[in-house]
């Protein structure tokens, strides 16, 4: 139930009905790190990759119909998440992704062979290196797959946060009537509304829509052809022109080939360059998750001008408790992608002379911050912010009672005259409305004028 391969290392049985071989065994034996493989979105890149180059090598030397048929459909069954099963390899690995490029190489060559009726590891039909590497190199092949699937991934999160975004303004719309103590450094400081604390929630998602989306430009430069070091050793330079047009062709997203291969090939930044906008969305929605924490905090005894939506119970031995366990964990998916970004900028630094030896970790991390990127909005959105109410009478007491209230009188009585108000509010417990119009003479309907959405919201002082 088994057969025989052989590399230049020697000879290893493999189980007779795996479509991997003898390079991919060799992987996992060489790399039980994170157990873990590799991230799907990059394996099924890989298919595309495969197929446009395999296309263009097809124009140069042609395969008999049967057998390229075959390579096309092992492809197209890869993109497809049908073959994920055999990409066995370890997300981490030495080698500059050369295992993955071999584990690939060999799984399209057995799908192919299966396809085909023959036997598998009949490599005498179709090698896995001679045919399917056929021009190519892991150098030019895996940064490609990586530059495409980091765009797919990319365009799901845009998508994600598009809607996150939409029902921020809903939700800045829906409040807008409710004023709120707005505080600076934690207290107390000038009156807003409901509606303006989530315009500031539903901009920042914009932003970061928008610089995610405008990242994928940097991702359609790709060194496909350059081969080993950019230099296109081994590969026709007809091969070389064609790649980058099936590869347009097959997945509709503008690739366009690298005017210096070479540097293409040795250089990573583009990757921290779309990390550090992945970070500042990271930095976003743990700043708003925060904040959603701190004002549906109590429900009695904190602010408690939220209510987010319950979700499961919080205690297994405090009755009735529930926490706000969907900012939680959104907050740790954006602490991980902050520190996948250290990580990526180590790995680009790391690149020596000709390559960067270091791209699976990179990918394992990169793509791994869009993915959680992604959930976490998904999360955020449709657990959280879709069902989140407001408690207007806990906002409006705390309108009552505070310092905030207080200053939106200051540019009518002066700011001396407002602090011994607020002094003799607190000392005598008489409500402030009632001190403005004792003192000042300011009438209950003018009181509820300066404290209205209105004027809170109004852009400087009429």
């Amino acid at each position: 139930m088994t057969r025989t391969e052989t590399d230049s290392l020697g000879t290893r049985t493999i189980p007779h009905d795996a479509l991997y071989g003898i390079h991919t065994l060799r992987a996992t034996e060489n790399f039980p790190l994170t157990q873990r493989r590799i991230a799907p979105s990059l394996i099924h890149a890989y298919g595309y990759v495969k197929e446009a180059c395999l296309q263009a090598a097809q124009e140069h030397t042609p395969w008999p119909d049967p057998l390229w048929n075959g390579i096309q459909t092992a492809c197209m069954e890869l993109q497809q998440g049908k073959l994920d099963q055999h990409i066995i390899i370890d997300a981490l690995q030495g080698g500059a992704g050369t295992s993955t490029n071999l584990n690939v190489c060999e799984v399209i060559t057995n799908r192919a062979l299966e396809l085909l009726g023959h036997p598998l590891g009949t490599y005498t039909v179709l090698d896995p290196l001679e045919d399917i590497n056929k021009f190519q190199s892991t150098n030019d092949t895996y940064p490609t797959a990586l530059h495409l699937a980091t765009i797919q991934e990319v365009q799901k999160l845009t998508q994600t946060l598009t809607k996150l975004q939409k029902n921020c303004e809903q939700a800045e719309e829906t409040w807008s009537h409710v004023v709120k103590v707005g505080r600076t450094q934690l207290q107390d400081a000038v009156l807003t509304t409901m509606g303006r604390t989530f315009s500031a929630f539903a901009e920042a998602f914009a932003r970061d829509r928008w610089r995610i989306y405008k990242c994928e430009e940097r991702l359609r430069v790709i060194n496909l052809g350059g081969t080993a070091i950019g230099s296109g050793l081994g590969a026709p330079r007809t091969y070389i022109f064609r790649t980058t047009e099936m590869l347009r062709a097959k997945t509709g997203i503008g690739f366009a080939r690298a005017e210096n291969l070479t540097e293409a090939t040795q250089n990573a930044d583009v990757y921290v360059e779309v990390s550090g906008l992945l970070k500042a969305c990271a930095v976003n929605l743990h700043k708003v998750c925060n904040d959603l924490r701190l004002l549906a905090s109590g429900p009695d005894a904190g602010f408690g001008e939220l209510h987010l939506p319950p979700r499961q119970a919080g205690s297994s031995i405090m009755p009735g408790k529930v926490n706000p366990v969907i900012p939680e964990a959104v907050i740790q998916a954006a602490l991980r992608v902050q520190a996948n970004d250290q990580l990526i900028a180590q790995a680009a630094a790391l690149g020596n002379l000709e390559l960067n030896a270091f791209l699976p970790v990179l990918a394992d991390a990169l793509l791994e911050s869009i993915t959680l990127l992604t959930r976490a909005a998904h999360i955020l959105d449709d657990y959280c912010i879709t069902d989140i109410h407001v408690n207007e009478e806990r906002c409006r007491q705390q309108v009552e009672s505070s310092i905030a209230t207080i200053t939106a009188l200051a540019s009518r009585i002066g700011y001396h005259a407002a602090a011994q108000m607020l002094e003799q509010a607190r000392t005598s417990r008489i409500p402030l409305r009632e001190l403005a119009k004792i003192h000042h003479g300011i009438s209950t309907e003018t009181f509820d004028q300066l404290i209205s959405p209105e004027h809170v919201t109004r852009l400087g002082d009429k």
